[in-house]
């Protein structure tokens, strides 16, 4: 297997570095279908090699000899001072690093305090089996609204002791976490998505010089985001039923037989710094020691995003009424505010425990610095995905998609073909923020040239949310993805496992969604009949298709076989 891995790498490198011998000119200004080099080899390699590090500074190497005239050694130099530590001078990205740590942090404080074991004993008392406990983790992802970056790492680490007492694969617990981020943060009234998306429509909508209520056209497309909707349908759906498929299937099948939560051979992205941590014997183990900390990383969050999109605001608007929260919100810079947060609830996690004396000063500091360290492994590959990302924008991967798009097709396709757009770019790229820009103001002129002749006015609002649907598809399937990354760091599942087994399962909700986008492109029902559609689509999937993996059917199987 290695020698496999070693062929390949080899022969990719070759190709790379025969590549201009055949490119028609240095430093062209666009690169065609070798645009779609720098994302393809990271994901490529990073399957074949299982090196996500390795795979990820490669994508940005060839990027950046692409962009230095295909020298190989301005490339590694430009790789280096202007993409890695460009993504590091950036300030949300750096605010955001810091908030991962932090978090890591807290979380040490919090176990070294016996909070997590307090809390799994205190939920222990509720979750009876494997079933309820990931109920009660896709509960807590909805009730994580107003932040995809804060709803992985506020439930992961919360979860996850409760998850492994009940053998429940890491790959599960990632794909559930990260099917109730983004997708929960999507549909949501008031979050930190709505501001950006609403900015975009509005700019958009006034390049083509309509008039309207951007937020209230924002609220007309929810209905259109099918697959943020039929995915949330999807995980509740495998939850009660208690059936699974493909990779899926064989990690839980694995997990609740062996008890082994991760497969063999898999690297975690958080290290052992945490779940070795000694917990003093002679303590009292109070579930209030996790909580308070956690709400209040919560409660910052949510009044900090409130008051710093407050702060920014153009127009003067009356902070307390529903409007003026919609607009703070839209408003906020999440990476401050989590910021914020988390280094708040770290210190407020230290003072309980010192208070308590539970820890002096110094073995706090300690526990923060041991749970800090556990989120590096994942800081790395966080940096390097930006920079991939940077590197993907510059080459122009997803102006190339974008442009193979023929100009000339039945305008009942275009949503399915926004959705099939918006899903490879942010596949290729890794942000579905980056896809959204780029997309919306190319799909809705078309939408808006055929309203003009006398077509559907809904198809503006469907072509919306079918780019949201797109993007975040795109976003969930991709192994660059910051909020991929994020869950399975959250998780503790190794990154590349969680990417595998969550493809199945995305691709599958893609699949609804689609024939939704379909059935809304030539028929045009009212959006209840094809979200019922979808619903029923969804559920007949998982019970025709899925596997029981009730522990008594698990055994059942293993004996027949």
């Amino acid at each position: 297997m290695y020698k496999f891995r070693t062929i390949i790498l080899v022969l990719l490198l070759i190709f790379i570095l025969a590549i201009p011998v055949f490119a028609e000119e240095e430093n062209a200004p666009n690169f065609g279908w070798l645009s779609i080099l720098p994302p393809l080899l990271a994901i490529v390699l990073a399957f074949v090699t299982k090196q996500v590090l390795i795979s990820l500074f490669l994508g940005v190497f060839i990027g950046a000899i692409m962009l230095n005239g295909w020298n190989p050694f301005y490339g590694l130099l430009r790789a280096m001072d202007t993409y890695l530590v460009g993504s590091l001078s950036d300030s949300w990205n750096a605010a955001i690093i810091i908030f991962l740590l932090a978090i890591g942090g807290m979380i040490g404080v919090v176990n070294k305090m016996g909070g997590t074991m307090a809390v799994a004993e205190a939920l222990g008392r509720r979750i009876k089996n494997p079933k309820s406990a990931q109920i009660y983790t896709y509960l807590l992802g909805i009730l994580i609204f107003f932040d995809d970056y804060a709803n992985a790492l506020i439930v992961g680490p919360t979860m996850r002791p409760l998850t492994d007492k009940n053998r429940i694969s890491k790959e599960k617990l990632s794909y559930i976490i990260d099917s109730t981020a983004a997708p929960v943060v999507g549909l949501t009234l008031i979050s930190t998505w709505v501001g950006y998306e609403v900015g975009v429509i509005r700019n958009v909508y006034q390049s083509l010089g309509i008039d309207a209520n951007y937020y209230g056209v924002f609220i007309k497309t929810l209905p259109y985001s099918y697959y943020c909707i039929f995915s949330l349908i999807f995980v509740l759906g495998i939850l009660v039923m208690e059936r699974d498929f493909g990779s899926m299937y064989e990690a839980e099948k694995r997990a609740r037989i062996t008890g082994k939560l991760i497969a063999d051979g898999a690297k975690p992205m958080t290290t052992d710094e945490i779940t070795e941590m000694e917990i003093r014997k002679d303590i009292k183990l109070k579930p209030s020691n996790a909580i308070v900390p956690i709400l209040s990383l919560i409660v910052v969050a949510f009044f900090g995003l409130w008051y710093n999109g407050y702060t920014v605001l153009e127009e003067a608007v009356n902070p307390f009424t529903i409007e003026g929260m919609r607009a703070s919100f839209g408003e906020a810079d999440s990476s401050i505010v989590l910021l914020w947060a988390s280094l708040i609830s770290s210190i407020i996690a230290i003072v309980m425990g010192v208070f308590q004396k539970i820890f002096t000063v110094d073995e706090a500091f300690d526990a923060w610095v041991d749970g800090a360290k556990s989120m590096l492994f994942a800081c790395m590959i966080l940096v390097l995905a930006w920079s991939l990302g940077s590197v993907t924008g510059d080459v122009g991967t997803a102006e190339f998609l974008i442009g193979i798009v023929p100009e000339n097709f039945p305008f009942a396709i275009l949503p399915l073909i926004i959705f099939f757009i918006s899903g490879l770019i942010a596949f290729a790229t890794g942000t579905s923020w980056g896809t959204m820009a780029i997309v919306i103001p190319l799909a809705l002129p078309i939408a808006y040239a055929f309203v003009q002749s006398g077509g559907d006015p809904n198809l503006m609002y469907v072509s919306l949310g079918t780019v949201l649907s797109g993007a975040i598809l795109g976003d969930h399937v991709s192994p660059i993805s910051d909020t991929t990354i994020m869950s399975s760091m959250a998780s503790g599942s190794d990154h590349l496992d969680h990417v595998k087994t969550q493809m199945p399962y995305a691709l599958t909700v893609a699949l609804v969604a689609g024939i939704s986008y379909i059935i809304a492109g030539f028929l045009s029902p009212h959006p209840l009949i094809i979200l019922l559609i979808g619903a029923a689509l969804t559920i007949g999937i998982i019970r025709y298709v899925g596997k029981s993996v009730k522990q008594e059917d698990l055994k059942k199987g293993t004996a027949s076989n």
